[in-house]
């Protein structure tokens, strides 16, 4: 079953109204998750361990880190970038539905942007 983990940057309104909308779903905020004041590389890690998507605002940063971690041959459940001027509504239903109808796999080594599940490009 697909898990999520937020990152500290993300917007708790969203953690919220995801539990509100489907209570079953694991989604860890970031201070359930222990990653409040860690860096990048470390919240990448432990949402790994874990096996979570991490669901972040953070387009700016996460990326390099993302591409650094597969690089150094780990693995990641996946990254979700949520624009930070995105509807909370659009949001919740875009990860409701990940989480109803895929599996952890379909995200494995993935970084998407939500709503739009576009990918990340990384540049050499």
């Amino acid at each position: 079953m697909i898990r999520f983990q937020a990152d500290a940057d993300l917007s708790h309104d969203i953690v919220l109204a995801v539990r509100r909308r489907e209570p079953t779903i694991d989604f860890a905020s970031a201070l359930e998750g222990g990653i409040v004041g860690l860096r990048d590389p470390e919240v990448l890690e432990i949402a790994a361990q874990q096996q979570r998507i991490l669901i972040t605002h953070d387009r700016r940063t996460i990326p390099g880190h993302f591409r650094d971690l597969l690089d150094a041959g780990k693995s990641s459940p996946g990254v979700f970038i949520v624009s930070q001027f995105e509807s909370i509504a659009a949001v919740v239903e875009a990860l409701v539905m990940v989480w109803a109808a895929s599996e952890p796999a379909d995200w494995r080594y993935q970084i998407r942007h939500l709503p739009s599940f576009s990918p990340h490009s990384f540049s050499r």
